[in-house]
């Protein structure tokens, strides 16, 4: 387990965020990226989580909705991390992760696509 500070935390979401592709970036309208100290009750081993509309399911009336969420939960995140490193790339490839999943893309898929 890695442990750091929450700001600390919060710079790492930061960095992978910066890190992504400028027309990812361009694409994020009314998304919300939020840092929560535990998953939800029951989920212990969750990472992150993504709620909303996907790009994909979106049509043309689409206006007027709440913000798509992703949700990262720091203690997980921690505990799946063996050092800073570890910590860093776990941080990156949740915020990836989750926002594969507000591009429409399913659990699915990414484990298809991590094979090759």
């Amino acid at each position: 387990m890695t442990s750091v500070s929450p700001d600390r935390f919060e710079a790492l979401v930061a960095e992978a965020l910066d890190g992504l592709p400028q027309w990812v970036l361009e694409r994020m309208e009314n998304v919300d990226v939020t840092i929560e100290a535990h998953p939800p009750p029951g989920e212990p081993n969750l990472l992150g989580r993504y709620e909303g509309i996907p790009l994909t399911r979106r049509g043309s009336n689409y206006a007027g909705v709440l913000p798509d969420r992703i949700a990262l939960f720091r203690s997980t995140i921690q505990r799946a991390s063996s050092n800073d490193v570890d910590l860093r790339e776990r941080v990156r490839h949740t915020v990836v992760h989750e926002i594969a999943h507000f591009f429409g893309i399913s659990d699915d898929r990414m484990r298809e696509m991590d094979r090759y």
